[in-house]
């Protein structure tokens, strides 16, 4: 099992506290593996085995408690009287109504809670607000380049930044990809599982959607168009010139249906001089570089964009919020926060060309404010450089330098 320190210390930071964990995620991007990383934590602290319960919704064997009700009385059975007991259930949406049970379980004064699930439905705002103040939610997202350089390094540390992040491009993040690794068909095999797995039961089934012809031309459209404005509309009426007469409105259900399930996410454009959020034409980008390539395996994707794909990936870890920036007719790659505290990303394979250079600092330059911009590069040249206020980075170093 790959080590994942960052989110364990988050779990280490709420246990014993009366607050539900929810590790909310794409499927396989290693929720499961997490839970029982932390189980062995737990143990080693001298927690009895009998004190952890855990109960995969997934698993056929547990079909009986995918009822709310049969699901509370197994736990409230199996509870160690006297001790804080651990009760980790995977894929909580498999249960209807769970939060109900949840509720009672809450009640309980010996109980830490901790719950898994690969869609966004189960925490709808109806949810949040009957569970308000009562839960934090951990996004666990597939493999960081420093994961999974760290993965694929091994012992005898035999593989180089730049030979990984060829392999972090080509064959994306998921956990279980780094130790397939030199088996094309076997990687194929492995993404292609997952994609239509996500597909048919966090998307089509949950969201009752009966035309996948047309969710897998919205799926193609997108990962076709990473990077780029597209809204809706416009996937509505290129869909409709090509043939395929369809409205915006099921777009847009549909649409929601795939960030729900984590395989893509939305980035709204901010108006950095305005300071408001705008609610057109934001950008889509994808939970895995290995998944885009699946999808448009007839063509290699741009290297940039694969590039701009990994950096927000890489803010999402970081901040809490990210947002395509607009300043007037020009545009910023990335405007990161936490809280008040902003920075400004601009992303390019390359700035060796002068044109390019000026290109790609021309949005950070008029920039009136003090806060961080950073423009990430694979140049090794010119690392490090500080050009009035903008700060040259190269992407590897950027990528390694942590995860805190």
């Amino acid at each position: 099992m790959i080590e994942r320190p960052v989110y364990l210390k988050q779990l280490e930071k709420w246990r014993d506290k009366r607050i539900i964990k929810v590790i909310s995620g794409i499927r396989r991007a290693g929720k499961s593996t997490l839970l029982q990383l932390f189980a062995q934590r737990l143990l080693n602290d001298d927690v009895l085995p009998q004190q952890i319960i855990e109960i995969n919704l997934e698993d056929l064997g547990n079909e009986s408690l995918r009822e709310y009700h049969a699901l509370y009385r197994f736990i409230e059975d199996h509870i160690l009287p006297g001790k804080m007991n651990y009760i980790f259930i995977d894929e909580i949406q498999n249960c209807p109504s769970f939060e109900k049970a949840v509720d009672s379980l809450l009640l309980k004064p010996n109980i830490d809670l901790y719950l898994t699930g690969s869609n966004a439905y189960f925490l709808s705002s109806e949810l949040a607000t009957l569970l308000a103040g009562r839960y934090i939610e951990i996004r666990l997202y597939p493999l960081s380049f420093a994961e999974f350089f760290r993965a694929r390094r091994g012992p005898q540390d035999t593989v180089a930044a730049d030979r990984a992040f060829a392999d972090y491009l080509r064959y994306g993040s998921f956990p279980y990809v780094a130790n397939l690794i030199g088996d094309e068909d076997a990687v194929h095999t492995y993404l292609e599982g997952i994609y239509n797995t996500i597909l048919i039961k966090d998307v089509a089934q949950r969201e009752r959607i009966r035309d996948i012809t047309l969710l897998e031309n919205i799926i193609q459209t997108l990962a076709s168009n990473l990077g780029s404005p597209i809204s809706a509309k416009r996937i509505a009426d290129t869909l409709t010139s090509s043939g395929r007469k369809v409205s915006h409105l099921t777009i847009d259900r549909y649409l929601h249906a795939l960030t729900d399930a984590f395989i893509f996410y939305h980035v709204p454009r901010y108006d950095i001089k305005g300071r408001q959020y705008l609610k057109n034409l934001g950008k889509y980008y994808i939970a895995d570089t290995g998944l885009r390539r699946l999808l448009i395996a007839e063509k290699e994707p741009g290297l940039g964009h694969q590039l701009e794909n990994i950096v927000y990936l890489e803010l999402i870890r970081r901040y809490s919020r990210v947002n395509i920036g607009k300043l007037d007719n020009t545009e910023v790659d990335f405007v990161a926060s936490n809280g008040d505290a902003l920075a400004y990303y601009q992303v390019s394979a390359s700035v060796l060309d002068e044109r390019t250079r000026t290109r790609e600092l021309a949005p950070l330059k008029r920039l009136a404010d003090n806060y961080p911009k950073i423009l990430l590069t694979l140049d090794t040249i010119g690392r490090d450089t500080n050009d009035g206020g903008i700060i040259q980075r190269n992407l590897l170093d950027w990528l390694l330098k942590g995860e805190d």
